[in-house]
């Protein structure tokens, strides 16, 4: 069986291009197949213009592609509008940015609420799920805090808190270590460890090798195209 087409997919791609107008047609991605099994932990690496960002946002619903198909949980990305795309982001989709993304206004707690708040949870249940996520992530004295008053390492945390909210059939992780130092770094490695054996698929960008081995397998992309793939502890 081709590999996008395996029934129990969480993500696939079929032949999937992506290309911009910058003045001239830029190619992004050419031609790339991928499957996320459910419960998988996959990382893509590649240099700096290989694909991998796009890659990313493509799966997320940020963007479309510009032939090809890209599902999420069943769902043809390329045949929804802004809002549908919005809405899968919502409820099939959990981010966590190197930058943290965080409403600097809302307190810890406020913020991992805040897709459930979309999702329209009831305020008590909500305010729960919350708690015991940050709990779960070892911020359980930091319910109030705002952002500012949390290192950059509690403030991966809860973002990390936040995607896991809505309980998402897929977790998307672009460099989340890239602000925060090497051993804080594993301590946050260990939490998409946690989610992956609590069941979550995971895919993960990282230029870093450390980083990606933490992985099931490997994807490596360079320009545009999939190189190979490393199954970790098997052959590439």
């Amino acid at each position: 069986m081709d590999e996008a087409t395996e029934p129990d997919a969480v993500v696939s791609l079929d032949d999937v291009r992506k290309e911009y107008d910058l003045g001239g047609t830029v190619t992004a991605l050419d031609g790339v197949d991928l499957t996320l099994p459910a419960g998988s932990y996959t990382a893509v690496m590649g240099p700096s213009g290989s694909g991998k960002s796009t890659l990313l946002n493509l799966i997320g619903a940020l963007d479309t592609p510009t032939s090809g198909t890209v599902t999420v949980n069943g769902t043809d990305v390329g045949t929804l509008s802004e809002s549908g795309r919005a809405r899968l982001r919502g409820t099939e989709i959990g981010f966590v940015f190197q930058t943290f993304n965080l409403m600097p206004r809302l307190s810890a707690v406020e913020n991992v609420e805040l897709p459930l708040v979309f999702a329209e949870w009831n305020r008590h249940d909500r305010g729960e799920r919350a708690r015991d996520l940050l709990e779960r992530v070892g911020l359980g004295d930091r319910l109030d805090h705002l952002p500012q008053e949390l290192s950059g390492g509690q403030r991966q945390r809860v973002a990390i808190a936040r995607a896991l909210a809505a309980d998402p059939a897929l977790v998307l992780a672009d460099e989340p270590t890239g602000n925060v130092d090497t051993e804080t770094g594993e301590e946050i490695m260990s939490l998409f460890a946690d989610a992956h054996d609590r069941g979550n698929t995971i895919l993960l960008v990282t230029h870093e090798r450390r980083i990606a081995e933490h992985a099931d397998r490997i994807i490596h992309v360079r320009d545009g195209v999939r190189e190979r793939t490393e199954h970790l502890g098997g052959e590439a």
